[in-house]
């Protein structure tokens, strides 16, 4: 949205209109690093085979691999990638307000 070579307004009068800084204007993204690559698909690998892997086992797991890595690093890629844990969510036993509630028969019975 920014015209550069215009003669009406200057670059930073137009980042001012269009509220941005001009620095984010001069900014030039860098790419993913091979390195990175790499470890995204040894954790693509040993996330197809153990979905319920976590940040830390899989830290875990490309340490035994032999590559030294942190745990914060390992999130930012699983992040990165869309990988989350398989594990049992919190509030699994919740009941449906549709479901309907079945009477204890056996409440007032005596048993002998």
């Amino acid at each position: 949205m920014v015209e550069k070579q215009t003669n009406q307004l200057s670059t930073r009068k137009q980042c001012e209109l269009l509220s941005i800084n001009r620095s984010g204007l001069y900014y030039v993204p860098t790419g993913i690093s091979q390195a990175n690559v790499s470890i995204m698909h040894l954790i693509d690998v040993q996330y197809t085979k153990t979905p319920f892997y976590g940040v830390e086992r899989m830290t875990a797991h490309l340490h035994r691999g032999g590559i030294v890595i942190g745990h914060n690093r390992v999130r930012r890629l699983m992040r990165l990638m869309g990988l989350v844990a398989v594990y049992p969510k919190p509030r699994t036993s919740v009941k449906h307000p549709e479901h309907k509630i079945y009477p204890y028969l056996l409440r007032d019975v005596q048993i002998e």
